[in-house]
């Protein structure tokens, strides 16, 4: 689903953000390629979303029509060999905010409920993940989040004793 037009990128950073759609010099943006990168920007942002909403969306909110946007004039000026620092540093910003959103760290703020068990949203649930101790290949230990409570169940448990 694209979540932009063409008059969504001259908004929002003027007609002469097009400049890397002009394909063949001519001073004129090829609105054919500016439709495949909006197309394109929105299947890359579905990929993200679909991991926590029903898709298509009812409302688009306006962070997603900027991110699409971002990711857009990201593509066309790498297809154009004129990307920019901008260009990317705007694409990385949308691309990390998009994966807060996937992991449940950031809301995308529609109105309608997650994908889940009904109207109700989804909690954002990190599950926990079983991995041998360095220390202890035979016994498991939960890691969370790069912290490692080993040292401070291995504490707890001389307390009981």
């Amino acid at each position: 689903m694209a979540y932009a037009t063409q008059t969504d990128i001259v908004t929002l950073y003027s007609q002469d953000a097009l400049y890397v759609a002009d394909r063949d010099g001519d001073g004129v943006p090829d609105e054919a390629a500016i439709a495949r990168a909006l197309q394109t920007a929105g299947d890359e942002i579905d990929s993200y979303l679909g991991v926590r909403f029903s898709l298509p969306l009812e409302t688009v909110p306006g962070l997603l029509v900027q991110f699409s946007v971002d990711i857009a004039l990201y593509r066309l000026a790498l297809s154009s060999d004129v990307l920019s620092d901008e260009h990317r540093t705007r694409y990385e910003d949308a691309q990390k905010h998009l994966k807060d959103i996937a992991r449940g760290t950031a809301t995308l703020n529609t109105g309608a409920p997650q994908s889940g068990d009904g109207d109700d949203p989804v909690a954002p649930a990190a599950p926990a993940r079983w991995l041998r101790s360095a220390r202890n290949a035979s016994s498991p230990v939960i890691k969370c989040g790069g912290f490692d409570p080993w040292p401070v169940l291995l504490q707890l448990s001389h307390l009981r004793a």
